[in-house]
C-alpha cells in the first residue's frame, strides 16, 4: 500500500500551461499518475498533454472528482491558489514553490481552521519536491526512476537528501512505500508528525526514514511521539552539522535560532527517544537495511 496518493488518486494541476507545470504535469502522466484536469485562469476549455484545462479549481473538480491538487504557482500568487484548492473541496494540497512569503503561509494555515478537522485539507510544502508512491503516481519534481516500489516509508524536509536516500535504498535492493518531502520552510503545511501516524496505519510500511533540519521543534516533538506511539522502527538524520548560529542555510526554515535547533542537539534527541540515528548521508541505506534486518 502507500500513503495520501496511489495510482487511483485523480489529481488537477494548478498552474499546468506553464513552464515548469507543463513540464512535471507530462513526466507525471508518463509515470502513470493518475492527472485528470489542469487549472489556468484564461485558458479554459483548451487541453494539454491530453488533459483538459479549467478556469477554475472548483470547475474542475465538479467535472473531474479531482480530490488532489499539486501547485505550480509563483510565490506573490501561490497562497491564493491554495486556499482556492482548499475552497474547492481538494483534500491533498501538495505545493512545490519556493519562496512563499512566511506571512502569506500564515494566512493558509489561518483559513485552513475554518474547516471542521475532518474535512480539513492536508498540505505538503511548500518549497518541496513532492510526494510519490513508486511505481503507482509521482506528484512532484522528483527523478522517478530512482524510486523502487517497497516497504520503507520517507518523510524528508531535504528534496535533494530524499533522492539520496532513495537511490541508496535501490541500490540495496529496498524500496519505498511513500516519500513525503515537506519542505524546508518555516512554516509549512504538514510535519513529520502528521505522516508518521499515516506510515503507522500503512500495513505495507515496515519502517520509516525521517530526513531533518536544523531549525524548528518538528524532529524533537515527531521522535518524543515515536517513542510512545510509533509500532515500526524509524531511522533518523539531522542534515546541517557544520552550520554556524545563527546564519540562514539554503532552506528558509534553516537556521540555529533556539536551544535544540542544531543538528547536533536534534541527533541526541533522537537518540535518547530510541530512534537509530544515520551517522551520515552516505549511510541512509546501510542504517535502515540493518534496522530491517533486527526487527
Amino acid at each position: 500500500m502507500s500513503i495520501l496518493i496511489d495510482e487511483k488518486t485523480p489529481i488537477l494541476v494548478q498552474g499546468i500551461t506553464g513552464d515548469k507545470g507543463s513540464f512535471h504535469a507530462k513526466e507525471a502522466i508518463e509515470y502513470g499518475t493518475n492527472i485528470v484536469a489542469g487549472v489556468t485562469p484564461g485558458k479554459g476549455g483548451k487541453t494539454i498533454h491530453g488533459v483538459p484545462i479549467f478556469n477554475t479549481v472548483r470547475e474542475a473538480v465538479k467535472e473531474t472528482g479531482a480530490t488532489t491538487s499539486i501547485t505550480f504557482v509563483a510565490p506573490p500568487f501561490a497562497a491564493d491558489a491554495i486556499m482556492e484548492a482548499a475552497d474547492a473541496g481538494i483534500r491533498l494540497i501538495c505545493s512545490i514553490t519556493d519562496g512563499i512569503p512566511a506571512q502569506d503561509m500564515m494566512r493558509v494555515k489561518r483559513y485552513f481552521l475554518r474547516y471542521p478537522r475532518e474535512r480539513r485539507p492536508v498540505m505538503v510544502g511548500p518549497n518541496c519536491a513532492g510526494i510519490i508512491s513508486p511505481g503507482k503516481a509521482m506528484l512532484g519534481i522528483m527523478p522517478g526512476h530512482i524510486y523502487k516500489q517497497g516497504n520503507v516509508g520517507l518523510i524528508s524536509r531535504s528534496g535533494t537528501l530524499g533522492y539520496e536516500a532513495a537511490s541508496q535504498l535501490k541500490e540495496l535492493g529496498l524500496g519505498i512505500s511513500t516519500s513525503v518531502g515537506i519542505g524546508g520552510d518555516p512554516i509549512n503545511g504538514s510535519s513529520f508528525l502528521d505522516h508518521l501516524v499515516l506510515f503507522d496505519k500503512d500495513p505495507e510500511t515496515e519502517a520509516v526514514l525521517i530526513i531533518g533540519e536544523i531549525g524548528g521543534p518538528q524532529e524533537a516533538e515527531a521522535s518524543a511521539w515515536i517513542k510512545e506511539n510509533f509500532s515500526k522502527p524509524v531511522v533518523g538524520f539531522v542534515a546541517g552539522l557544520t552550520a554556524p548560529k545563527g546564519r540562514r542555510m539554503g532552506h528558509a526554515g534553516a537556521i540555529i535560532s533556539a536551544t535544540g535547533d542544531s543538528a547536533a542537539e536534534k541527533t541526541e534527541i533522537m537518540k535518547s527517544y530510541g530512534l537509530t540515528v544515520a551517522p551520515s548521508p552516505a549511510e541512509f541505506g546501510t542504517t535502515v537495511a540493518s534496522v530491517l534486518k533486527r526487527a
